[in-house]
């Protein structure tokens, strides 16, 4: 069974700093990518940033410059440094881990989602 679990979100103001991260546990022999997604009221969650095993990163054009995803594969934790923050960024963040490798399966995962609320 393979779990990915995130914390760190919560309220900041416009302009402020949040740093998500995820930890997958369970029987996992290799990930091939771990990143994060958003969705907000009424929208379709959407990519924020992905990296992969090698280390190479893709990025929503709306982040670029502001998020920086990182990751350590030893661990199988990812994280999220979110900077400059806007009030449109508000949306809950899911974790998510593509292509998880376990001793039965390969499969993807997702998180229980973190509500991060930029508002003054």
């Amino acid at each position: 069974q393979v779990q990915l679990v995130e914390s760190g979100g919560g309220l900041v103001q416009p302009g402020g700093s949040l740093r998500l991260s995820c930890a997958a546990s369970g029987d996992i022999f290799k990930i091939y990518a771990m990143g994060w997604y958003r969705q907000a009221p009424g929208q379709q969650r959407e990519l924020v940033a992905i990296i992969s095993y090698t280390g190479t990163t893709t990025y929503a054009d709306a982040v670029k410059g502001r998020f920086t995803v990182s990751g350590d594969n030893a661990k199988n934790e990812v994280y999220l440094q979110m900077n400059s923050l806007k009030p449109e960024d508000t949306a809950v963040y899911y974790c998510y881990g593509d292509r998880v490798t376990t001793t039965t399966r390969t499969w993807n995962y997702w998180g229980q989602g973190t509500q991060v609320t930029v508002s003054s």
